[in-house]
């Protein structure tokens, strides 16, 4: 994926957290340049337009949710959310906000460049392809027709709808209230349970080793991804 050019705002209140992340980004292509409060990320943000924001969620003035909050009212811009461990539940609030990602301090920039690959791609658009290809698995929306190794998998309605969701949102956590909302239609907050059976299902049918899952992945706490 050509990242060259891509402008990253990165919204953090830690000097040495901005500065490791303009370097290490820069090197990569991108063009960075970053923010140290909630205020100045949001003007930022209309002044720099970036392509992708990386945004903390404990900044000085305004809470991190709360910029996202503010940010959503106007702009689909794609936001990796930066988390200290203990913070599982502000993450599932900010994901179920819009946020599109997130990773927990401290992090390493290989996994850290994934996760801006994914979201840049899933930024760019997969509803209006009628095909989607995720190595050996393909989903041909048009026809409802999934295929691994080009052998037809026979889903039902629901595990459909749970791999639809997935694959239109690839490289995206989805939390477990998005995922039995989007599916389901209702909201069961505290009721994962038929999620995971169905995640489950849907792993043996199209993983190689359902034990270990290379398509469906499990974010503890939190939700799902396709990769």
């Amino acid at each position: 994926m050509i990242t060259k050019g891509v402008r990253i705002l990165v919204i953090d209140d830690e000097i040495e957290i901005r500065r490791l992340l303009k370097v290490a980004l820069s090197g990569h292509g991108f063009e960075v340049t970053g923010a140290a409060t909630g205020q100045d990320g949001l003007d930022e943000i209309i002044s720099f337009k970036p392509e992708l924001v990386i945004l903390d969620l404990g900044l000085p003035d305004l809470n991190g949710l709360e910029v996202l909050k503010s940010l959503r009212e106007w702009s689909g811009v794609p936001v990796i959310i930066l988390s200290v461990k203990g913070q599982e539940n502000d993450k599932i609030f900010a994901l179920d906000a819009g946020a599109d990602d997130y990773v927990t301090k401290p992090f390493g920039m290989g996994e850290l460049l994934a996760r801006i690959r994914a979201a840049l791609r899933h930024a760019a658009g997969t509803e209006d392809e009628p095909v989607l290809v995720f190595d050996d698995l393909t989903i041909d929306l048009a026809r409802r027709y999934v295929t691994v190794n080009n052998r037809e998998i026979r889903l039902t309605p629901t595990e459909y709808e749970l791999l639809k969701n997935l694959a239109l949102n690839a490289g995206k956590v989805l939390t477990h209230r998005h995922l039995i909302s989007a599916v389901w239609k209702m909201t069961y907050e505290y009721d994962t349970h038929s999620l995971r059976v169905y995640i489950g299902q849907l792993r043996r049918k199209i993983e190689a080793d359902s034990s270990y899952p290379r398509h469906i992945i499990t974010e503890p706490g939190v939700g799902y991804r396709l990769l």
